[in-house]
């Protein structure tokens, strides 16, 4: 993600995507096992597993993004191992491939550098384009429409909550007023629009660095999605599976943890309650949070804000 955190690296051939090699050495790659790569992108941590699996290995990859899924089909289309499912990885339960359980599931959040890139996808405050923001675009309403009949409370909780913006009600006011005016559709329209509206700052993030990632959490469902997500990938991983989860910001990481923690951790007892529920732990934590080490955040500064956390899934194997 940018500036705020919230930025996915690409992962274009010759080029290893955040904390690669953590990665890997957290999923415990089995040469017979099936994983399954919920954030394809642009397949950077999805060729690391397929190398290491056999002719007996299974790797699922899935993305919102049809650009992503087009480079997919084109460089792993041919292989017998790989299966591709368009969509969120939210749905990977309702994916038949995954029936037969998981043995690892990576999940890398936000935006990928590709998806930033190109100016028609709405994404980026640095490129003039049609405000969109959808990682999906054939489904969902724009960031565009979304500004167009919300109301300014709404706006202002959304730049709140998943924006950190402690100015939302400010620019929630300005953007309203500006509507009425002429449509927001333009990424350096609604930019603008933000920056006239905040003080002037320090200059070491853009004014609308929390703005853009909260409308962009906001269309895309991307927080709720993480949290079904997180009970699709237990309901399906394999007693010894491993989830592995990067986060580029702090509400994602948040969710990740706490799940993590309610899974592997009896909650705190209530002297209050006569009984005592009793807690059978269904995840062991593997380590704790995972940072970038500085070799890489010196070659990569989007590596900066990634947070890797890892998880056991706990039970007899059958």
């Amino acid at each position: 993600m940018t500036g705020g955190g919230v930025e996915r690296a690409a992962a274009p051939s010759g080029h290893l995507p955040v904390m690669y090699a953590q990665v890997l050495e957290g999923l415990r790659v089995d040469g017979g096992g099936t994983y399954l790569d919920g954030t394809f992108g642009r397949g950077g941590h999805a060729r690391g597993v397929l190398d290491k699996l056999g002719p007996g290995g299974r790797l699922l990859v899935m993305d919102k993004d049809p650009d992503a899924i087009a480079v997919a089909e084109r460089e792993f289309g041919a292989d017998a191992r790989v299966a591709i499912f368009r969509g969120s990885f939210a749905r990977m339960a309702d994916w038949d491939a995954t029936v037969a359980g998981l043995d690892g599931v990576l999940l890398d959040l936000g935006v990928s550098s590709p998806q930033l890139d190109v100016a028609e996808r709405g994404f980026s405050f640095g490129k003039d384009g049609p405000l969109d923001m959808r990682m999906d675009p054939d489904s969902g309403e724009s960031a565009a429409e979304w500004l167009a009949r919300a109301e300014e409370r709404e706006i202002a909780d959304v730049l709140w909550t998943y924006g950190e913006e402690r100015l939302s009600r400010r620019i929630a006011r300005a953007l309203v007023a500006a509507r009425s005016e002429a449509p927001i559709t333009r990424t350096a329209q609604l930019a603008e629009l933000i920056a006239r509206a905040m003080p002037r700052g320090d200059g070491r993030i853009h004014p609308a660095t929390r703005s853009f990632q909260a409308i962009r959490i906001h269309v895309n469902r991307e927080l709720a999605d993480l949290e079904q997500g997180l009970d699709a990938a237990m309901a399906r991983l394999k007693p010894g599976g491993r989830l592995a989860v990067i986060s580029f910001h702090s509400l994602e990481d948040r969710i990740v943890k706490q799940f993590i923690a309610r899974h592997a951790k009896a909650p705190p007892a209530n002297r209050r309650l006569p009984d005592v529920q009793a807690f059978t732990p269904t995840l062991r934590a593997i380590g704790g949070a995972i940072k970038a080490d500085e070799a890489e955040t010196a070659a990569n500064p989007r590596a900066r804000s990634a947070v890797l956390r890892v998880a056991e899934k706990l039970g007899e194997a059958a």
